[in-house]
């Protein structure tokens, strides 16, 4: 069997708002990332449990299962409990950072996104993963 040298690492992105997603999608995949896709709260907890990616970005506005709901549901799954969860979005209000940490999220991104913060938190995220684990 041939080894595969450069694992491209996964990134589950749980975004309902098509443009976002195409955003998101693209930045990572232009940082060699490969990106997984859910578009609600319940199939983020399924993709979770059967791909297991190295980080999670989710949004917290989301159909069928809000997006705090979706991690802690995934943060108490023992497979899938140490996997970085980043909080993506638009509440930018003084405090909320420390409310979504507070909620189980390893990390927060302000929407609209910008590049450069972005790939800077998934590095960030994904060291932090491989020094904890």
């Amino acid at each position: 069997m041939a080894e595969k040298v450069d694992k491209k690492l996964k990134i589950l992105v749980v975004e309902d708002d098509f443009m976002n997603m195409i955003l998101v999608k693209e930045i990572l995949s232009l940082h060699g990332y490969e990106v997984l896709e859910a578009g609600n709260g319940k199939e983020a907890v399924e993709k979770a449990s059967k791909e297991k990616p190295d980080l999670i970005l989710m949004d917290i506005n989301l159909p069928e299962m809000d997006g705090v709901t979706a991690t802690k549901k995934i943060k108490a799954e023992e497979s899938t409990k140490k996997i970085p969860i980043y909080a993506l979005t638009a509440s930018v209000m003084k405090g909320d950072a420390e409310k979504f940490l507070g909620e189980g999220f390893d990390g927060y991104l302000a929407k609209p996104i910008e590049t450069k913060k972005l790939i800077e938190s998934i590095e960030s995220g994904l060291g932090k993963e491989k020094a904890e684990g």
